[in-house]
């Protein structure tokens, strides 16, 4: 696998860790707001658009990109809220449906991947829409905040 690829999957994997966890809890573990996580990731990604200076054509079509997902990330994490109760369900019954339980688990974990292929896409896309020296300030900015870690 190239240095390239798994930059990919590294930038893959962060993006939709972070589209996830923005909704797991504000201050205090208090619920989080979707539409301002939104806005908060949209502040940031223009930070980072201005930082490479990005065309009017770029942004649009790299904020389309993040519209799209946290959109997806967004139904994936009140899926995943529902899927809780239901595995709570099979808890609390005096005989859980191991069946049920482990269909449920295929379910989460198809849809899990569904979403990270999507994240894939949109960084293989990403990676398109940005030049040649606009992709090496990422894969700078990438390392220098995987080396911080």
């Amino acid at each position: 696998m190239t240095t390239k690829n798994k930059l990919l999957i590294a930038g893959s994997a962060v993006l939709a860790f972070v589209i996830l966890t923005g909704f797991r809890g504000g201050h205090f573990g208090g619920p989080r707001d979707p539409e301002r996580v939104k806005q908060m990731i949209t502040w940031k990604m223009d930070d980072r658009l201005e930082d490479l200076k990005a065309t009017d054509a770029q942004k649009q079509a790299l904020h389309g990109l993040k519209d799209s997902l946290f959109e997806d990330g967004k139904r994936l994490f009140e899926e995943q809220k529902d899927s809780r109760g239901r595995m709570l369900e099979q808890w609390e019954s005096p005989n859980p449906d191991a069946r049920a339980v482990h269909s449920l688990v295929d379910e989460r974990v198809d849809a899990f991947r569904a979403f990270a292929h999507k994240v894939a896409d949109a960084a293989l896309e990403a990676h398109r829409i940005l030049t040649p020296e606009q992709r090496q300030q990422v894969t700078a900015g990438v390392r220098e905040h995987m080396n911080a870690h």
